[in-house]
């Protein structure tokens, strides 16, 4: 199976590595200070037993996707000089969409965020787009076709 590589920041990574290590602290200080409600109440089973069980399983689900990323991220870097006339991860877009000038970064499914300008990688658009060079015309089929003219390329990763 081929592992997803998830395209990350520096300061993203920090947040991800900050929010893995409290997660696991966590989970062990509930796991050895907390006593695990019986799982029978009476004869009924205990609705504490449940829920406590879920809160864990949602912990540990959260630990293990945390971990994957981890284990499967590349830094978002600047291209080298040669490399920098072409779209790719990290690349801030100015294009001509339909004949309106739009602005763009070209980022991982983590960092991606539409309002704030940052599309992903593995979006339509960003598949698309990556490769291609100013001057450029690209279109992409989503409910309507759109025509998209590449007319700068910039790098600025942190």
């Amino acid at each position: 199976m081929d592992e997803k590589t998830f395209y990350v920041t520096k300061a993203k990574l920090k947040e991800l590595e900050k929010e893995h290590e409290e997660l696991v602290l966590f989970e062990n200080t509930k796991v050895l200070e907390q006593e695990a409600p019986r799982i029978l109440d009476s004869e009924d089973l205990n609705s504490e037993f449940v829920s406590y069980h879920e809160d864990m399983d949602s912990l540990r689900l959260r630990i293990n996707e945390l971990q994957d990323i981890l284990e499967h991220y590349a830094l978002i870097k600047n291209p080298p000089k040669g490399k920098q006339n072409f779209i790719g991860i990290g690349a801030k877009v100015s294009m001509d969409i339909n004949g309106k000038n739009n602005e763009f970064t070209i980022m991982g499914t983590l960092e991606a965020n539409p309002v704030l300008g940052m599309i992903s990688n593995e979006s339509p658009v960003g598949k698309a787009i990556l490769g291609h060079k100013v001057g450029d015309e690209i279109v992409v089929e989503l409910p309507e076709k759109t025509k998209y003219k590449i007319k700068s390329i910039k790098y600025q990763v942190n």
